[in-house]
């Protein structure tokens, strides 16, 4: 049976990452977020601690460690600097774990090792103009074979880390009489011939995670960059998506850490007619449902990210996993709302104002249900999957 609890050696990675991020991130998020900036070095830092690759074996420079280990460093990150959490996602989870799943040895070997160290950026390359949540019909961007290379055209948006990318792991369709199944994942490097950074979009939360448009323009790119075959594209997405549900939902459950923090402190140094507004059982109330939200949030989470695990490479996009880590992102995203709600109204005015950090942390919640696919899609998912 899955355990819904950290172990010991999780618990104390999870202190080591709070530490890590509360001395490193939380002095550089206002700027970040002020300036939508991102410092050259911090991939480097992040991977100089061993906190990227933290799913990839040893052997091509990863942690070798399991998804609940992934999930912690990410609930601890976004404690801090959701901002920076996010970006990890994008570069540890949705490009570089699915290079390892899915690629070939010759591919880990010249990929990895460089995204685990954090010298190379990684990207994923899914959404497009006309299609986000519609992502594998609505497909826009094509990809033909001539000879040893294919040429792709489109555009992909809203691409979390694509400005700051060097290496994308995106999808294009090889086969229009296949529908769905006629699409093929590849690996494209920034200097490939074709492939540009359109425009670096600018946010109403997670600032400072770069987030771009990517344009792909008679792109070439060689045929042993496919990634799990030609017209296997779709394997790779969804069992990529259903991880991704899973490893947002630890970014949801340190901004609802942080907010209750926050809001506790806040409670009581701030005085109303005469006393601690702590004192007031509106207040206290407020800080028991956070309270309560949150562990049943992060009880949730564990268990989701716990069951993750076992999905096999070419594995998700169905059943249990499919459902149960729609519902992890469903339930997360909702309930940090929730949480971020009443954690402005404790703060009142003071949270109202832009530099401060609860209102930082209340412009990321909306993300959080639009990201890694709605919450209108993730209901969706789960209600197919209980009539199926």
């Amino acid at each position: 049976m899955p355990s819904y609890e950290l172990n010991d050696d999780q618990r104390i990675l999870l202190e080591h990452a709070d530490r890590f991020a509360r001395d490193t991130f939380l002095p550089i998020a206002e700027e970040m977020d002020t300036n939508e900036s991102w410092p050259d070095d911090l991939f480097a830092k992040i991977g100089a601690q061993g906190y990227l690759g933290v799913t990839v074996a040893e052997e091509y420079g990863g942690a070798g460690l399991d998804l609940v280990s992934a999930g912690v460093i990410l609930q601890a990150f976004s404690r801090y600097s959701h901002a920076i959490g996010l970006s990890v996602l994008a570069h540890d989870n949705l490009c570089t774990n699915n290079i390892y799943r899915n690629g070939t040895d010759e591919q880990r070997r010249k990929y990895l090792p460089k995204l685990c160290s954090g010298e190379w950026v990684g990207a994923l390359g899914m959404t497009e103009p006309g299609a986000g949540s519609d992502a594998v019909r609505g497909m826009a961007s094509r990809a033909q074979r001539v000879g040893d290379e294919y040429i792709i055209n489109g555009r992909k948006i809203f691409i979390t880390n694509g400005p700051i990318a060097d290496v994308i792991l995106m999808y294009a369709k090889t086969d229009l009489d296949l529908g769905p199944r006629g699409i093929t994942a590849f690996i494209v490097e920034k200097d490939a011939p074709g492939y540009s950074v359109a425009q670096k979009m600018i946010k109403m939360g997670f600032r400072g995670s770069q987030t771009g448009e990517l344009v792909f323009d008679d792109c070439r790119v060689p045929a042993e960059n496919v990634v799990g075959g030609e017209n296997a594209g779709v394997a790779v997405m969804m069992g990529g998506l259903d991880l991704e549900r899973a490893m947002i939902a630890p970014i949801a459950v340190g901004i609802g850490e942080r907010a209750l923090q926050l809001s506790i402190e806040y409670s009581k140094v701030r005085e109303q007619f005469g006393k601690p507004i702590s004192e007031f059982q509106m207040i206290q109330g407020k800080l028991a449902d956070m309270y309560t939200e949150l562990e049943v949030m992060r009880t949730f989470v564990y268990r989701a990210l716990s069951a993750a695990n076992e999905v096999e490479v070419g594995g998700g996009g169905r059943g249990e996993i499919h459902k149960l880590t729609a519902a992890a992102a469903l339930f997360a995203g909702e309930s940090v709302n929730r949480i971020l709600d009443n954690a402005l109204q404790i703060h009142g005015g003071f949270g109202y104002i832009w530099e401060s950090e609860i209102n930082r942390l209340y412009r990321s919640i909306k993300l959080l249900e639009i990201g890694a696919g709605t919450s209108e899609v993730r209901r969706n998912i789960i209600a197919e999957e209980l009539l199926r």
